[in-house]
């Protein structure tokens, strides 16, 4: 006489079938990703676009308004990128203080330095420019902050003693 077939039996049958559901779903979906939809996809996308360096404005001639044009197009791109920069750590370090809220002075230091520093260099290289800013104006202002720390010292520091020079 036969044993009736246990629980165990049952359960493991339950599971193969499911394997078995599983599997026919599974294998054409898997084929059709790895054999025709990964080897057509692009390598780079759209908003990972990278663009070539070109010459600056102060390498540009006088007359060439297409290098001009270039530089103008390139000083708006990292001016953009430079944005989201500052946008990204500040955001960080108001995570870290939320985070961390009892001893946020302590833990978030990097971070706090960090963000005073890019938004200084931000500020140093795009504040004052007005709302139509352009190369041109952003090229002249940091001629003219060499200039300054030239005769005077780093901006913010308090002038040299002019009897030292």
């Amino acid at each position: 006489m036969e044993d009736p077939p246990s629980l165990n039996d049952k359960s493991n049958s339950y599971v193969e079938f499911i394997k078995a559901v599983y599997r026919t779903v599974d294998r054409p979906v898997t084929w059709l990703r790895e054999k025709v939809v990964v080897p057509n996809r692009p390598d780079n996308v759209y908003y990972h676009q990278k663009f070539r360096r070109v010459p600056t404005i102060d390498e540009c001639y006088t007359d060439d308004r297409v290098c001009h044009f270039e530089a103008q197009q390139q000083f708006n791109r990292d001016k953009k990128v430079d944005g989201e920069i500052v946008q990204l750590v500040r955001q960080r370090y108001k995570e870290c203080l939320i985070a961390e809220q009892p001893d946020h002075t302590r833990k978030c230091a990097k971070l706090q330095a960090d963000f005073l520093k890019v938004s200084e260099n931000f500020c140093m290289k795009y504040a004052d420019l007005g709302p139509l800013n352009n190369v041109k104006d952003a090229y002249m202002k940091q001629k003219h902050r060499m200039l300054w720390e030239r005769r005077h010292g780093k901006v913010g520091t308090g002038m040299k003693n002019q009897d030292a020079l």
